[in-house]
């Protein structure tokens, strides 16, 4: 216990799932939170978002530990809301230490398609960096930041046979990937300031995106309205180990590591949580 003892962490995407997993996870081990999210649906994304009852109930979990909590209705790709959550929230508690960038959707088949793949790119690229960016100035020696990205960014898509198809499907894995090289440059940067940036790449893993309509689509497009006993024997595939997905508990694990001061010397890291996906789908080789 105490592995982030008095520090502050800074949460995007906190109301449920994985965003939510990080927080609660951070509190355990001794960090007051800083939660957000934007709680409202995005037309595109075919699957219900957070609600403010969501957040709520993220908040109390928090407060269940003994930590404190500030909670805020921000929207990612407005960078003056999260602005405006993040020095309220340091206002009030002080200061910051960890920053979780973990908001994102998956826009598969969203319509109409060019709208799906503008919401998937500022909300997971540009939400981000928006997240980091309002973030840098408040940063001192010894701060982490973590990114949340995804192995669907590590993987060879570069053989599209019907491109053009599903533009938001398409803006998840590039998001991811573009989120990835920007943490990377960013660690370079400030690596000298002492202050370390990582990304971690979850595989499946078991929220509300995954057990979703749209998901259970992507993996079965022979299926009109596939359901998830139509989808599980499936999500196999994306791992080597014999899993159709992971916990968001085994995700907050490596970021409670990244954030702490055992990762004192990792910077730069595409951490992968990712049951062997990486292993299945890519050649380090190349």
């Amino acid at each position: 216990m105490g592995r982030v003892q008095g520090k502050v962490a800074f949460v995007t995407g906190a109301a449920r799932g994985q965003g939510r997993s990080h927080a609660v996870r951070l509190a355990e081990e001794g960090a007051d939170v800083i939660a957000v999210d934007f709680c409202e649906d995005i037309s595109t994304i075919g699957y219900p978002m957070a609600t403010p009852e969501d957040l709520e109930e993220t908040a109390a979990l928090i407060e269940k530990t003994g930590r404190r909590a500030v909670t805020a209705k921000a929207d990612v790709r407005e960078a003056t809301q999260l602005k405006t959550a993040l020095e309220d929230g340091i206002a009030q508690l002080g200061g910051l230490d960890i920053v979780v960038a973990q908001a994102g959707v998956a826009g598969m088949k969203g319509q109409p398609p060019l709208q799906a793949w503008i919401d998937v790119i500022n909300t997971n690229l540009i939400g981000t960096i928006n997240a980091i960016q309002v973030s840098l100035l408040h940063l001192k020696e010894g701060a982490s930041i973590i990114a949340t990205g995804s192995t669907a960014a590590l993987m060879d898509t570069h053989q599209k046979n019907d491109p053009g198809n599903d533009p938001g499907g398409m803006a998840y894995v590039h998001s991811k990937r573009a989120l990835s090289a920007y943490v990377h440059d960013l660690a370079t940067e400030l690596a000298p300031r002492g202050i370390r940036a990582n990304v971690v790449h979850p595989t499946n893993c078991n929220t509300n995106m995954l057990q979703s309509e749209p998901m259970y689509k992507s993996f079965r497009p022979d299926l009109e309205k596939p359901e998830l006993k139509d989808a599980e024997p499936v999500f196999y595939v994306q791992q080597a180990m014999k899993v159709p997905w992971v916990e968001p508990e085994d995700i907050s694990n490596a970021v409670l590591w990244l954030a702490s001061d055992e990762a004192r010397f990792v910077t730069g890291a595409q951490l992968r949580v990712d049951a062997g996906g990486y292993l299945k789908w890519y050649d380090y080789h190349n």
